[in-house]
């Protein structure tokens, strides 16, 4: 009998010797989902989410998630969690996982690390950028067309979001008589603050507003709609937030390439790297038009988009 069980017991030992698991498949076993706020706090966060979900209905797969997690201490012992449980593909759905992905890339060699919007990278750390600046521009120009008292405000996270150099030069293209607002909170969710910066905006004559910041930008539109000005959504379609107001939306399909990110990681066709997306990878859009948006800056504007897929100009640059 002791010769039966042998080869099952040599196996094992094999297998324990080598480290044998089933990571080394390379296939995607479970995945893990790490936050810095809490899911529904923001719809970028819920897009990310709704991803994990189809993407565990996908591969018929477990998904581990955590929400508020914004230290190194806690993202060290998220990842001891989810490797524990299986996972081999993690996603942390802030810029500020990079650092800490990278501090934690070659203790888990068979784990693929996902974050967004940084520049830092490793065999087994991925970063995904969205090239927000055509997407401003496209939204200026809306902007720019539709404003009436020629004030036009953006409500900012951070004076570094690409999109604000875009949306000035959208406005500049279309209305050259237009002055374009800025106030930054150094926040994305402070949507006291972003209030505040919205009624001062509003005494000062500003009648379309894009506020780019996912914690606090439904508040403005909102506001904006109970005042009867415009507004543009940002990260998702919003629409139906303040159908009213939101004359479009800038988009960035977060989920989408999340999918497309799983995908590729269970061909074992995802290396680490920094990769930018833009209009053309079709994971940055505008959202519905608002039916106040005139027929031809509709037009104008799709066409522009259609000849930035082709060419890599925007209209300002023929």
């Amino acid at each position: 009998m002791k010769y039966v069980y042998y080869p099952i017991i040599l196996l094992i030992m094999i297998c324990a010797l080598s480290a044998c698991s089933y990571f080394e498949t390379g296939q995607i076993q479970n995945v893990g989902f790490i936050t810095d706020a809490e899911i529904d706090s923001n719809p970028w966060i819920k897009q990310g989410y709704q991803a994990m979900q189809e993407i565990g209905d996908e591969y018929d797969i477990d998904v581990f998630y955590e929400e508020n997690i914004q230290t190194m201490h806690e993202v060290q012992q998220i990842v001891d969690q989810f490797v524990g449980d299986g996972v081999n593909l993690i996603y942390g759905h802030s810029n500020i996982y990079g650092e800490y992905f990278m501090s934690l890339a070659e203790s888990y060699p068979d784990v693929q690390f996902v974050y967004v919007n940084g520049g830092e990278s490793s065999e087994n750390v991925t970063s995904l950028n969205f090239n927000a600046h055509a997407m401003g521009f496209f939204a200026g120009m809306v902007a720019g067309e539709m404003t009436d008292s020629n004030q036009i405000g953006i409500i900012a996270a951070y004076s570094w979001q690409p999109e604000i150099e875009g949306f000035f030069e959208g406005v500049n293209y279309v209305n050259k008589n237009a002055e374009v607002k800025l106030n930054y909170l150094n926040d994305w969710n402070n949507i006291d603050l972003a209030l505040d910066n919205y009624r001062e905006m509003q005494e000062k004559g500003v009648d379309v507003f894009y506020p780019i910041g996912d914690g606090f930008g439904e508040a403005v539109l909102k506001e904006a709609e109970e005042d009867n000005l415009f507004a543009i959504g940002y990260m998702a379609d919003q629409m139906d937030i303040a159908p009213d107001a939101v004359l479009t939306s800038t988009i960035q399909h977060i989920g989408e390439l999340y999918q497309s990110v799983a995908e590729d990681f269970d061909k074992q066709e995802l290396e680490g790297g920094i990769y930018t997306y833009d209009f053309e990878d079709g994971f940055i859009s505008l959202g519905e038009f608002q039916s106040s948006v005139p027929s031809y800056v509709k037009l104008e504007i799709e066409e522009d988009i259609k000849k930035y897929i082709k060419t890599g100009l925007l209209p300002n640059e023929y």
